[in-house]
């Protein structure tokens, strides 16, 4: 398997990203930030309609925060910290999304006090909690999708409820004082089958012909969530292909007056735009006839390539070094076994392979600094740069 720069990214580019590269030490991630920008154009050219609620949870740098609310954007948040961060860069609690269906009352009454008035649940406790920490606001329930057979990063069990389940959490609401206003669903990061935005369609159409006729409770809005693709080894349609797919399911079955419609991308808006440049420290044998060699880099794991967990994530690898391939096997620097990224798919990389050698993961500006540990084996947390 050979990598070709020129499937990733226009040449200049990259040689601009790599001429970055060479005068710093390894392990980094390089964003150009001019990608970014073309990615949330693209995706408003492909949803006009939409507002597009950036998962700061992607990468929750202040250069992509500031970038994307110059252009418009609004933001999805995980946490009081997320929030810090982004109101501190200017941002507006209108512009603002508490989308954790996981929180602390204190937390909510945090956001509220904050100004946010827009809230995402999935179970009574939490509902609960948001209708005496922030009286009044508007609720939209997270409901469970099919879909994680699909996804190489699938969202299922941990977040989301039954149909039923959301029908009555949203008639509570109501009865509570808060304002029952819309359905949201995740059908899987790196979502590769378009249809399933079909059914999961579908399915918020029913909630919301149910509750209008049998409850008096009219919807405003469906959060779509994310799921859209960035450009890994396996490729999949364009994204032009899924707006027109998926805005037909929404026509199919709301016809042409569409309730309020969020999208809450990630993965797609930042990490094409990522280049994380590793080196080599070792490449061993395990015995005197073993075949595959040992490919060991100062980035793994723990460094910010979590998503290679179960090899679901699978990053294209390049290195300027060329000449016959071998299978490998790559993992990271920790003292820890479970830090394989790569063992049964098969990595070819080049046999003249050496320590000082360096690794180019590209697609990695999102879900890699995010996720990166904060000491582990005493290793510092992930470095980001950006042109």
């Amino acid at each position: 398997m050979s990598i070709k720069v020129e499937d990733y990214y226009a040449p200049a580019t990259f040689q601009k990203m790599k001429a970055f590269a060479d005068q710093h030490e390894t392990p980094f991630v390089v964003i150009d930030t001019n990608i970014i920008s073309k990615a949330y154009d693209d995706l408003r050219a492909g949803f006009e309609f939409a507002k597009i609620y950036y998962a700061v949870k992607a990468n929750p740098a202040v250069e992509i925060i500031n970038l994307l609310k110059d252009k418009g954007s609004s933001f999805d948040i995980a946490s009081i910290y997320e929030l810090d961060k982004v109101m501190g860069c200017g941002v507006g609690p209108e512009r603002i999304s508490y989308g954790n269906t996981i929180k602390k009352a204190r937390d909510v009454r945090y956001f509220y006090e904050k100004g946010v008035r827009l809230f995402a649940t999935d179970s009574e406790a939490d509902l609960r909690n948001i209708a005496k920490a922030a009286p009044g606001s508007k609720i939209y329930v997270r409901i469970l999708t099919e879909g994680s057979t699909s996804a190489d990063w699938p969202l299922s069990r941990k977040f989301g409820c039954q149909t039923d389940m959301a029908m009555d959490l949203l008639i509570l609401a109501k009865q509570l004082g808060l304002v029952p206003y819309g359905i949201s669903f995740h059908v899987g990061s790196q979502q590769r089958d378009i249809d399933v935005w079909d059914a999961a369609v579908a399915k918020v159409k029913v909630i919301f012909e149910r509750l209008k006729e049998e409850d008096g409770i009219v919807l405003q809005m469906i959060n779509m969530g994310g799921g859209f693709p960035a450009n890994y080894i396996t490729r999949t349609n364009s994204l032009e292909t899924y707006a027109e797919e998926i805005i037909r399911f929404l026509k199919d079955d709301f016809g042409d007056e569409l309730p309020e419609i969020i999208l809450e991308p990630g993965r797609s808006l930042i990490s094409n735009a990522g280049v994380l440049v590793s080196e080599v420290v070792l490449v061993a044998r395990k015995s005197r006839t073993a075949v595959e060699r040992w490919v060991y880099t100062d980035v793994g794991k723990f460094s910010g390539l979590i998503e290679t967990m179960d090899e679901a994530i699978k990053f294209p690898i390049w290195t300027e070094k060329k000449g016959e391939m071998e299978e490998v096997v790559i993992a990271g620097p920790t003292c820890d076994s479970a830090d394989i990224m790569y063992e049964h798919y098969k990595y070819g990389l080049p046999l003249n392979l050496a320590s000082g050698d360096r690794l180019y993961w590209f697609s990695t500006g999102a879900y890699t600094t995010s996720y990166s540990a904060v000491e582990f084996n005493g290793f510092p947390p992930l470095k980001s740069f950006f042109l």
